[in-house]
């Protein structure tokens, strides 16, 4: 088994398989965390998806060096009900003063799809907009580099392509398990591995996260 010189985010953005790729890669021998909240749940990980990944990347890329991205595709007509039920579901707990989430969690998100600024955030086109500015952001950015891949978790072979980038051998031709289907958001709290990594993980500095 081959591991990553560094880090590997996985930056797209929710609703878009990072769970499925969350799960895959435990069985690759990889420290995963799904979302991470504090300086020790990255230094404990390999692989970090979801929040803060898809909205703090260039932050990421400068403060590791030598890590690989992945940018994940998902046709707009099954992404935005899917993100219009995610952002219904959470948003309570997202807003910024009185929502209960982990402050990094919210300011991702606010960030990200603009809750605080819109007053439909579940708006379909307000969310299709986001999806591609995000997007244009992504590959602008890596423009003319070789650390990013671009995949989508649904299409055969994705995570042959996968492994092949971060430079784990397979010989066989292989997809993503298809988790958080429909209405499901909790998959990665459900499922049990032992290299899994605490998203609020404590260390030297309790539970600080970075400032950039």
């Amino acid at each position: 088994m081959v591991k990553i010189m560094n880090k590997l985010f996985i930056i797209g953005l929710p609703r878009t398989g990072t769970t499925s790729i969350s799960v895959a890669l435990l069985d690759y021998g990889f420290n995963v965390a799904h979302t991470a909240y504090t300086k020790r749940a990255f230094e404990l990980a390999d692989v970090v998806s979801d929040s803060p990944c898809f909205c703090d990347y260039r932050h990421l890329d400068t403060l590791f060096p030598g890590s690989k991205f992945v940018y994940l595709e998902r046709e707009l007509s099954l992404w935005v009900p899917s993100m219009q039920m995610l952002i219904n579901k959470m948003a309570a707990s997202l807003d910024l003063k009185t929502g209960v989430f982990n402050p990094v969690l919210k300011r991702t998100f606010n960030e990200t799809f603009k809750l605080s600024s819109t007053s439909t955030p579940d708006n379909h086109q307000h969310l299709i907009n986001c999806y591609q500015q995000h997007k244009l952001a992504v590959h602008s950015y890596f423009k003319g580099r070789d650390d990013l891949l671009s995949i989508d978790v649904s299409k055969p072979n994705s995570l042959s392509e996968l492994l092949a980038f971060i430079g784990v051998d397979s010989d066989e031709e292989l997809s993503f398990p298809h988790l958080n289907i429909g209405k499901k958001v909790a998959c990665w709290k459900e499922y049990k591995h032992p290299n899994k990594v605490n998203s609020n993980a404590a260390g030297k500095e309790q539970r600080k996260f970075f400032s950039y």
